[in-house]
């Protein structure tokens, strides 16, 4: 089964990169997918059910909206930051308590982290991520754990558990 989705999903994103419907593009995409499923196949997810339920694809446009807005007001808040003459910042490295369980969904969000400006995962053990922050607002780890990663985890937990 994880052969079949494999094959799918490849084929599909050959087609989301090529934007091009003809018949010979559709003929290669299929022929890359299909050798790519069959060379990648034994190292994909062994529970690729939950891959094929629709309303995860519904929670991953969501996600990505979120995540698109919250690089974007992280990348203002780096540059009020790089440009403010007094350079208001505050490092320090943050441990963040997660709900997941899942590897994937521990790899996504720490990823997505990485990916926001003024943030860099720097280790993930057991049920914590460790964060290197620009800015530690504050001391409470329920309030800079919301404010790290409150918004992906939800739709994290909705999409990949």
């Amino acid at each position: 089964m994880r052969y079949i989705a494999l094959f799918i999903l490849a084929f599909i994103f050959w087609l989301l990169i090529t934007m091009n419907i003809s018949v010979a593009n559709i003929i290669v995409g299929a022929v890359a997918a299909l050798v790519t499923a069959l060379i990648f196949g034994k190292h994909f997810i062994k529970d690729v059910i939950p891959f094929l339920q629709p309303q995860r694809y519904f929670w991953l446009i969501i996600y990505l909206i979120i995540f698109i807005w919250e690089c974007i007001r992280a990348n203002f808040d780096v540059a009020y930051r790089v440009l403010h003459p007094a350079m208001p910042i505050k490092p320090g490295i943050v441990k963040v308590k997660m709900s997941l369980k899942k590897n994937i969904a521990k790899t996504i969000l720490a990823n997505s982290i990485t990916m926001t400006p003024g943030t860099i995962s720097v280790d993930i053990i057991d049920d914590y991520i460790y964060v290197h922050w620009i800015y530690v607002s504050s001391e409470d780890p329920e309030k800079y754990s919301q404010k790290i990663s409150g918004r992906f985890e939800k739709f994290i937990k909705k999409i990949f558990e």
